[in-house]
């Protein structure tokens, strides 16, 4: 399972393959996997990488790792897959940015002195002097 992922080239590394399967974030026609599994051409592997899940079928088992073009044959992704990670995509693409929600960063010197007055009052209530 951790060579094929490996060969496929949806990891750099097989050890980050086997990280990626003892994290239980793949699963081979719905069963969770391990590194040591047999894939057959037919089986359906589901993947997360990040936010991203992806649905294959495997349709070639190759004993090493070759060019890019060559990895891309080794599967097929479903249509159901390619067509929820388009809408996600999407959603990410019009999500609003989240700094926008940011109003201001650091104050300003201003800002800081009015805070600093609407601040007095709790000071001196809880002052620590002898008076």
């Amino acid at each position: 399972m951790d060579k094929w992922l490996w060969a496929a080239r949806f990891y750099k590394t097989r050890g980050l393959a086997c990280e990626e399967i003892q994290k239980n974030r793949i699963d081979v026609n719905d069963h969770t996997a391990k590194p040591a599994r047999e894939l057959k051409v037919g089986d359906r592997v589901t993947l997360r990488q990040g936010p991203v899940t992806r649905t294959v079928v495997v349709s070639a088992l190759l004993p090493m790792r070759g060019p890019a073009p060559v990895a891309q044959t080794m599967y097929q992704e479903t249509e159901e897959s390619l067509q929820h990670n388009a809408a996600q995509r999407e959603a990410r693409r019009l999500a609003p940015e989240p700094a926008h929600s940011i109003e201001q960063g650091r104050p300003t010197k201003r800002e800081r002195r009015h805070l600093d007055q609407t601040r007095a009052p709790w000071d001196d209530r809880w002052s620590a002097s002898l008076d």
